[in-house]
């Protein structure tokens, strides 16, 4: 008698287990990234994948595009919203020509001096809530963000303060950006990424904002020019998950918790790594003759002044842009890097 019932226990849990497995909701998520497949980045995407899919027991699926392969890489978030996507893996920053606002969570130029104080504004400092109703208002859900650290201008001449900056012609992404350095006497021109090096060789640039300096390592700057900043201070860009928000809101509860968590593992490696790797290629270049140019507190702050300047005047633009600056202006201060 014991083992019938023993057996037909068994088979109750076993119908029982089928019946959620049954149930369980399967997804597959198609999310489009600028970066390559082989690039630092991709592979660290890969590895987001991968945690995804294993946690969830092979419920998510990520179909991942690489290198913009689907939508330019400024068209991902509108592809997102429309449904050609589900996910964008880009950055907010693509996206300032439907709201000013869009640049202070894609890129708050001369804020915060390292990653871990730009996602602590994120986790700790209400930045979450506040990003929120902008990506909301565009049918958009904020996951998180992964960012690698500060950028490092490249220069065939000394950089070392804000009085080199007179007269610098330099390669800069358009928006924000420019009125920042130009306010400081530099001359930002607007190019595509392509055209740097032969702007460097054929002296038409004297630099290039381009990215990380490891980043620009592998881009062969250095092979170029022979001055950089570093530690960087002016640029650190926040790429984004952002999903659509009915796809997002569709999702269980699990699932949800499961792509946030592994968003997060995603935020922490790409700071990780790209701290090691920055610090590796500094001591590369020095021994190769490239001259670094570490600027001091003073140099800084002057910096971070004529950036809340330029602030100011995308904070009148929308109500959303004000509430952001707002925001980081509080949290700056809190930590310290603004004086009240």
């Amino acid at each position: 008698m014991k083992l019938k019932t023993m057996l037909k226990s068994a088979a109750v849990g076993a119908v029982a287990f089928a019946a959620s497995a049954a149930g369980a909701q399967e997804v597959t998520l198609r999310i489009q990234t600028h970066y390559a497949s082989e690039h630092p980045s991709g592979q660290l995407a890969a590895q987001f994948i991968d945690d995804v899919q294993t946690m969830s027991g092979g419920e998510i699926a990520i179909e991942m595009f690489y290198s913009s392969s689907v939508v330019a890489t400024t068209e991902t978030f509108d592809a997102a919203i429309n449904g050609i996507l589900d996910c964008d893996m880009t950055g907010g920053a693509y996206q300032t020509n439907k709201n000013p606002a869009f640049q202070f969570v894609g890129d708050i130029m001369g804020g915060y001096d390292t990653p871990w104080q730009q996602i602590s504004w994120l986790y700790y400092g209400g930045g979450y809530d506040a990003a929120q109703e902008l990506y909301n208002a565009q049918g958009m859900q904020l996951i998180g963000w992964w960012l690698y650290g500060q950028e490092s201008l490249s220069s065939s001449k000394p950089i070392a303060g804000p009085a080199d900056l007179q007269g610098w012609k330099f390669r800069s992404p358009p928006g924000l950006e420019t009125e920042i350095f130009t306010e400081l006497g530099a001359t930002p021109i607007v190019m595509d990424f392509t055209e740097i090096f032969t702007a460097l060789e054929t002296g038409i640039i004297d630099g290039a904002d381009a990215s990380g300096l490891y980043n620009n390592v592998g881009l062969g700057l250095y092979d170029i020019v022979k001055h950089a900043t570093y530690p960087g201070f002016h640029s650190m860009p926040s790429d984004h998950l952002a999903c659509n928000k009915d796809v997002w809101d569709g999702l269980s509860e699990q699932h949800r918790r499961i792509i946030d968590t592994a968003m997060q593992k995603l935020t922490l490696h790409t700071a990780l790594s790209n701290e090691k790797k920055n610090a590796e290629a500094a001591a590369e270049l020095t021994a190769a003759g490239v001259t670094l140019h570490n600027w001091s507190e003073k140099d800084r702050a002057d910096f971070r002044k004529a950036a809340q300047t330029a602030w100011d005047g995308w904070a009148a633009k929308t109500p959303e842009a004000a509430a952001l600056v707002k925001s980081h202006r509080e949290y700056l201060t809190a930590l310290g890097l603004i004086a009240e």
